[in-house]
Protein backbone atom coordinates (compact mmCIF):
# COMPACT_ATOMS: atom_id res chain seq x y z
CA UNK A 1 0.00 0.00 0.00
CA UNK A 2 1.61 3.25 -1.14
CA UNK A 3 1.99 6.45 1.28
CA UNK A 4 -1.68 8.21 1.83
CA UNK A 5 -3.57 5.50 0.31
CA UNK A 6 -6.26 5.41 3.06
CA UNK A 7 -7.66 1.46 1.08
CA UNK A 8 -5.63 -0.37 4.20
CA UNK A 9 -7.16 2.21 6.87
CA UNK A 10 -10.62 1.98 5.50
CA UNK A 11 -11.17 -1.34 4.51
CA UNK A 12 -10.23 -2.22 8.74
CA UNK A 13 -12.24 1.30 10.01
CA UNK A 14 -15.40 2.82 9.10
CA UNK A 15 -14.12 6.66 9.37
CA UNK A 16 -16.26 9.03 7.91
CA UNK A 17 -13.83 10.66 5.44
CA UNK A 18 -13.80 7.05 3.73
CA UNK A 19 -16.92 7.75 2.44
CA UNK A 20 -15.31 10.96 0.49
CA UNK A 21 -12.25 9.47 -0.23
CA UNK A 22 -10.82 6.97 -2.99
CA UNK A 23 -8.13 4.49 -3.71
CA UNK A 24 -6.46 2.83 -6.43
CA UNK A 25 -6.42 -0.12 -4.38
CA UNK A 26 -9.51 -0.64 -3.23
CA UNK A 27 -10.86 -3.03 -5.66
CA UNK A 28 -8.15 -5.37 -5.17
CA UNK A 29 -7.58 -5.19 -1.42
CA UNK A 30 -11.52 -5.75 -0.93
CA UNK A 31 -11.21 -9.05 -3.20
CA UNK A 32 -13.82 -7.16 -5.95
CA UNK A 33 -13.66 -7.93 -9.43
CA UNK A 34 -10.07 -7.18 -11.45
CA UNK A 35 -10.31 -4.51 -13.47
CA UNK A 36 -7.53 -5.31 -16.66
CA UNK A 37 -8.31 -1.69 -18.36
CA UNK A 38 -8.36 0.16 -15.11
CA UNK A 39 -9.67 3.65 -15.12
CA UNK A 40 -9.29 5.43 -11.95
CA UNK A 41 -12.71 6.93 -13.13
CA UNK A 42 -14.51 3.71 -12.92
CA UNK A 43 -14.14 3.63 -9.13
CA UNK A 44 -17.04 5.30 -6.56
CA UNK A 45 -15.62 7.45 -4.21
CA UNK A 46 -15.93 5.94 -1.00
CA UNK A 47 -14.45 2.78 0.68
CA UNK A 48 -16.44 0.54 2.38
CA UNK A 49 -15.41 -1.36 5.41
CA UNK A 50 -15.62 -5.19 5.93
CA UNK A 51 -17.13 -4.72 9.01
CA UNK A 52 -19.09 -1.87 10.82
CA UNK A 53 -21.36 -1.29 13.68
CA UNK A 54 -25.05 -1.92 12.72
CA UNK A 55 -27.39 1.04 12.12
CA UNK A 56 -31.13 1.65 13.75
CA UNK A 57 -34.40 2.90 12.28
CA UNK A 58 -35.74 5.46 14.37
CA UNK A 59 -39.04 7.47 12.97
CA UNK A 60 -37.91 6.59 9.37
CA UNK A 61 -34.47 7.95 10.34
CA UNK A 62 -31.75 5.48 9.99
CA UNK A 63 -28.35 6.39 12.84
CA UNK A 64 -25.48 4.80 12.40
CA UNK A 65 -23.10 3.72 15.24
CA UNK A 66 -25.79 4.04 17.93
CA UNK A 67 -23.40 2.57 20.56
CA UNK A 68 -20.59 5.07 19.63
CA UNK A 69 -23.65 7.69 19.39
CA UNK A 70 -24.07 7.22 23.24
CA UNK A 71 -20.32 7.33 23.76
CA UNK A 72 -20.12 10.91 22.29
CA UNK A 73 -23.07 12.00 23.70
CA UNK A 74 -21.22 11.03 27.16
CA UNK A 75 -17.99 13.14 26.10
CA UNK A 76 -20.24 16.13 25.92
CA UNK A 77 -21.33 16.11 29.51
CA UNK A 78 -17.81 14.81 30.43
CA UNK A 79 -15.99 17.97 28.53
CA UNK A 80 -19.10 20.24 30.40
CA UNK A 81 -18.20 19.42 33.66
CA UNK A 82 -14.73 19.98 32.74
CA UNK A 83 -15.22 23.60 31.74
CA UNK A 84 -17.17 24.13 35.08
CA UNK A 85 -14.70 23.13 36.85
CA UNK A 86 -12.46 25.07 34.67
CA UNK A 87 -14.14 28.24 35.63
CA UNK A 88 -14.39 27.56 39.06
CA UNK A 89 -10.25 27.81 39.37
CA UNK A 90 -10.41 31.71 38.98
CA UNK A 91 -6.08 32.35 39.52
CA UNK A 92 -5.12 28.94 37.88
CA UNK A 93 -2.65 29.76 35.22
CA UNK A 94 -3.62 28.86 31.87
CA UNK A 95 -7.26 28.77 32.81
CA UNK A 96 -8.81 30.73 30.05
CA UNK A 97 -6.22 29.00 27.09
CA UNK A 98 -7.60 25.43 28.38
CA UNK A 99 -10.73 26.89 28.79
CA UNK A 100 -10.88 27.59 24.81
CA UNK A 101 -9.47 24.01 24.70
CA UNK A 102 -11.87 22.49 26.01
CA UNK A 103 -14.83 24.53 23.77
CA UNK A 104 -13.04 23.38 20.63
CA UNK A 105 -13.46 20.28 22.32
CA UNK A 106 -16.96 20.38 22.83
CA UNK A 107 -17.45 22.05 19.04
CA UNK A 108 -15.74 18.78 17.86
CA UNK A 109 -17.79 16.44 19.60
CA UNK A 110 -20.91 18.01 18.09
CA UNK A 111 -19.93 17.77 14.61
CA UNK A 112 -18.30 13.82 15.44
CA UNK A 113 -21.97 13.21 16.44
CA UNK A 114 -23.10 14.20 13.17
CA UNK A 115 -21.03 12.94 10.70
CA UNK A 116 -21.07 9.81 12.53
CA UNK A 117 -24.55 9.13 13.01
CA UNK A 118 -25.36 9.79 9.70
CA UNK A 119 -27.47 13.08 10.74
CA UNK A 120 -25.74 14.19 7.16
CA UNK A 121 -26.04 11.42 5.46
CA UNK A 122 -23.36 9.95 3.50
CA UNK A 123 -23.57 10.99 -0.17
CA UNK A 124 -25.14 13.95 0.29
CA UNK A 125 -23.45 17.47 -0.89
CA UNK A 126 -23.01 18.60 2.38
CA UNK A 127 -21.27 15.47 4.04
CA UNK A 128 -17.72 16.43 2.27
CA UNK A 129 -17.81 19.91 4.19
CA UNK A 130 -18.93 18.28 7.57
CA UNK A 131 -16.39 15.97 7.75
CA UNK A 132 -13.46 18.70 6.31
CA UNK A 133 -14.89 20.78 9.68
CA UNK A 134 -14.65 17.72 12.13
CA UNK A 135 -11.03 17.26 10.69
CA UNK A 136 -10.16 20.94 10.59
CA UNK A 137 -11.56 20.88 14.83
CA UNK A 138 -9.83 18.24 15.26
CA UNK A 139 -6.59 19.92 13.91
CA UNK A 140 -7.38 23.02 16.09
CA UNK A 141 -7.29 21.07 19.17
CA UNK A 142 -4.35 19.61 18.41
CA UNK A 143 -2.40 23.03 17.55
CA UNK A 144 -3.97 24.45 20.77
CA UNK A 145 -2.60 21.77 22.72
CA UNK A 146 1.03 23.02 21.43
CA UNK A 147 0.59 26.35 22.81
CA UNK A 148 -0.89 25.35 26.26
CA UNK A 149 2.07 23.03 26.38
CA UNK A 150 4.49 25.83 26.80
CA UNK A 151 2.60 27.65 29.02
CA UNK A 152 4.21 25.92 32.02
CA UNK A 153 7.78 27.26 30.89
CA UNK A 154 6.32 30.82 32.07
CA UNK A 155 7.55 32.09 28.06
CA UNK A 156 4.72 34.64 28.43
CA UNK A 157 1.99 35.72 31.01
CA UNK A 158 -0.93 33.53 30.72
CA UNK A 159 -4.61 34.79 30.25
CA UNK A 160 -3.04 38.01 28.39
CA UNK A 161 -4.66 39.06 24.89
CA UNK A 162 -1.06 38.05 23.77
CA UNK A 163 -1.60 34.85 25.18
CA UNK A 164 -4.89 34.60 23.81
CA UNK A 165 -3.90 35.69 20.24
CA UNK A 166 -1.04 33.24 20.14
CA UNK A 167 -3.62 30.24 21.44
CA UNK A 168 -6.30 31.11 18.79
CA UNK A 169 -3.98 31.83 15.93
CA UNK A 170 -2.49 28.45 16.35
CA UNK A 171 -5.87 26.61 16.64
CA UNK A 172 -6.65 28.75 13.35
CA UNK A 173 -3.82 27.15 11.50
CA UNK A 174 -4.47 24.12 12.55
CA UNK A 175 -8.17 24.60 11.40
CA UNK A 176 -7.15 26.07 8.07
CA UNK A 177 -4.59 23.60 7.27
CA UNK A 178 -6.51 20.01 8.21
CA UNK A 179 -9.59 22.06 6.73
CA UNK A 180 -7.89 22.80 3.27
CA UNK A 181 -6.17 19.26 3.33
CA UNK A 182 -9.14 17.75 3.77
CA UNK A 183 -11.82 19.64 1.45
CA UNK A 184 -9.31 20.29 -1.10
CA UNK A 185 -9.12 16.13 -1.40
CA UNK A 186 -12.56 15.66 -1.07
CA UNK A 187 -13.96 18.04 -3.77
CA UNK A 188 -10.86 18.03 -6.04
CA UNK A 189 -11.65 18.24 -10.05
CA UNK A 190 -9.55 17.11 -12.97
CA UNK A 191 -9.42 18.76 -16.36
CA UNK A 192 -12.82 17.25 -17.29
CA UNK A 193 -14.34 18.26 -14.42
CA UNK A 194 -14.87 15.31 -12.91
CA UNK A 195 -14.14 14.71 -8.54
CA UNK A 196 -10.60 13.01 -8.33
CA UNK A 197 -10.40 11.86 -4.72
CA UNK A 198 -7.58 9.60 -5.01
CA UNK A 199 -4.96 11.77 -4.32
CA UNK A 200 -4.74 11.50 -0.53
CA UNK A 201 -0.82 12.04 0.36
CA UNK A 202 -1.74 15.73 1.58
CA UNK A 203 -4.65 14.82 3.37
CA UNK A 204 -2.76 12.20 5.24
CA UNK A 205 0.63 14.30 5.81
CA UNK A 206 -1.57 16.78 7.48
CA UNK A 207 -4.22 15.03 9.23
CA UNK A 208 -2.16 12.26 10.55
CA UNK A 209 1.54 12.81 10.36
CA UNK A 210 1.51 16.74 11.08
CA UNK A 211 -0.79 16.48 14.22
CA UNK A 212 1.25 13.67 15.40
CA UNK A 213 4.42 15.95 15.66
CA UNK A 214 2.23 18.67 17.14
CA UNK A 215 1.09 16.25 20.40
CA UNK A 216 4.65 14.82 20.13
CA UNK A 217 5.93 18.45 20.74
CA UNK A 218 3.20 18.95 23.63
CA UNK A 219 3.84 15.52 25.36
CA UNK A 220 7.49 16.81 25.69
CA UNK A 221 6.71 20.12 26.94
CA UNK A 222 4.58 18.58 29.64
CA UNK A 223 6.85 16.37 30.70
CA UNK A 224 9.65 18.60 30.66
CA UNK A 225 7.23 20.84 32.97
CA UNK A 226 6.85 17.68 35.17
CA UNK A 227 10.79 16.65 35.71
CA UNK A 228 11.60 20.30 35.86
CA UNK A 229 9.23 23.02 36.86
CA UNK A 230 6.26 21.22 39.30
CA UNK A 231 8.74 18.17 39.79
CA UNK A 232 6.04 15.76 40.45
CA UNK A 233 5.94 12.21 39.68
CA UNK A 234 2.32 12.24 40.12
CA UNK A 235 2.02 14.71 37.15
CA UNK A 236 4.57 12.36 35.16
CA UNK A 237 2.15 9.50 35.55
CA UNK A 238 -1.03 11.32 34.56
CA UNK A 239 0.87 12.33 31.62
CA UNK A 240 1.63 8.58 30.81
CA UNK A 241 -1.42 7.39 31.86
CA UNK A 242 -3.27 10.04 28.97
CA UNK A 243 -0.40 8.62 26.37
CA UNK A 244 -1.71 5.45 27.51
CA UNK A 245 -5.35 5.99 26.65
CA UNK A 246 -4.35 7.97 23.60
CA UNK A 247 -2.10 5.67 22.07
CA UNK A 248 -4.51 2.35 22.91
CA UNK A 249 -7.92 4.35 21.21
CA UNK A 250 -5.87 5.16 18.41
CA UNK A 251 -4.55 1.14 17.98
CA UNK A 252 -7.97 0.63 18.53
CA UNK A 253 -9.49 2.39 16.11
CA UNK A 254 -6.89 1.67 13.10
CA UNK A 255 -5.74 -1.51 13.74
CA UNK A 256 -7.83 -4.01 15.14
CA UNK A 257 -11.37 -1.84 14.50
CA UNK A 258 -12.31 -4.69 12.36
CA UNK A 259 -11.64 -7.64 15.24
CA UNK A 260 -13.45 -5.77 17.29
CA UNK A 261 -16.59 -5.33 15.07
CA UNK A 262 -16.57 -9.04 14.30
CA UNK A 263 -16.11 -10.08 18.11
CA UNK A 264 -19.18 -8.17 19.27
CA UNK A 265 -21.44 -9.03 16.26
CA UNK A 266 -21.47 -5.75 14.58
CA UNK A 267 -23.06 -4.34 17.44
CA UNK A 268 -19.89 -2.11 18.27
CA UNK A 269 -16.55 -1.53 15.68
CA UNK A 270 -13.46 0.13 16.97
CA UNK A 271 -14.73 3.43 16.95
CA UNK A 272 -17.16 2.95 20.29
CA UNK A 273 -13.89 2.23 21.85
CA UNK A 274 -11.23 4.44 20.53
CA UNK A 275 -13.94 7.17 21.55
CA UNK A 276 -14.44 5.60 25.37
CA UNK A 277 -10.47 6.24 25.09
CA UNK A 278 -10.42 9.86 23.69
CA UNK A 279 -12.54 10.79 26.65
CA UNK A 280 -10.30 9.45 29.07
CA UNK A 281 -7.34 11.37 27.23
CA UNK A 282 -9.18 14.75 27.52
CA UNK A 283 -9.76 13.51 31.33
CA UNK A 284 -6.13 13.40 31.59
CA UNK A 285 -5.15 16.21 30.00
CA UNK A 286 -7.48 18.46 32.80
CA UNK A 287 -6.23 16.36 35.15
CA UNK A 288 -2.66 17.34 34.16
CA UNK A 289 -3.12 21.07 33.91
CA UNK A 290 -5.08 20.53 37.39
CA UNK A 291 -2.71 18.87 39.40
CA UNK A 292 -0.15 21.78 38.24
CA UNK A 293 -2.25 24.37 39.09
CA UNK A 294 -3.90 23.20 42.23
CA UNK A 295 -2.59 25.90 44.58
CA UNK A 296 -2.05 28.82 42.23
CA UNK A 297 -3.78 30.86 44.31
CA UNK A 298 -3.15 35.02 44.17
CA UNK A 299 -3.90 35.78 47.61
CA UNK A 300 -3.20 33.18 50.67
CA UNK A 301 -4.93 33.59 54.04
CA UNK A 302 -3.47 32.37 57.25
CA UNK A 303 -4.48 32.82 60.68
CA UNK A 304 -2.20 33.70 63.80
CA UNK A 305 -2.21 32.43 67.23
CA UNK A 306 -3.88 35.64 68.30
CA UNK A 307 -6.80 35.05 65.96
CA UNK A 308 -5.66 37.92 63.70
CA UNK A 309 -6.28 36.97 59.83
CA UNK A 310 -3.16 37.89 57.72
CA UNK A 311 -3.29 37.96 53.76
CA UNK A 312 0.10 37.93 51.76
CA UNK A 313 0.31 37.75 47.78
CA UNK A 314 1.11 34.57 46.36
CA UNK A 315 3.66 34.69 43.55
CA UNK A 316 2.66 33.08 40.29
Amino acid sequence: MAYGDFAGICLRTPLPLCSVVKSSTHMVLSNATQIHDFDPSNIKVGILPKCYARSIDVANTVIFGIGNAFVNIGALVVILIIIYNIRQKYTAIGRSEYLYFYQLALLLIVFTLVVNTGASPPGSGSYPYFVAIQIGLAGACCWTLLINGLLGFNLWEDGTTRSMLLVRGSSLIGFTANFLASILTFETWNERGEIDSMNTIALFTVVYVVNAVVLAIHIICQLLVSFFVVRSLWVTGAILLGVFFFVVGQVIVFAVSDAVCRGANHYIDGLFVGSICNIFTLMMVYKIWDMTTDDDLEFSVSVSKEGDVIYSNALR
